[in-house]
């Protein structure tokens, strides 16, 4: 069963300015760091480096949302995580340490 929690991403997030004028989206970097850490925390663990297998962006996030980020080991000893907004896929991905 997957492990999960929730990430608001607040509408005056300090990378929306740069991130585009007029069509603000949370960089890739800032999701994947948010999303890394935030498993951390819920495994009781130190964020730390990580081997990262994989990440596909499937839909922009935008300040203001709030990611559903579910997460399982996977078969290879990692984690792969998924995050969704409003049901809607936005990003996979997978980590081994």
């Amino acid at each position: 069963m997957p492990h999960q929690t929730d990430i608001g991403f607040p509408a005056d997030h300090p990378t929306a300015a740069g991130h585009f004028p007029g069509n603000p989206v949370i960089p890739g970097a800032v999701l994947l760091d948010t999303a890394l850490t935030a498993i951390a925390a819920a495994e009781g663990r130190q964020s730390g480096p990580c081997r990262l297998r994989s990440a596909k962006f499937l839909h922009p996030v935008r300040p203001g949302d709030r990611m559903l980020l579910e997460w399982q080991g996977a078969p290879s000893g990692g984690i792969a995580f998924t995050g969704s907004v409003a049901g809607r896929p936005v990003m996979t991905g997978s980590v081994t340490s």
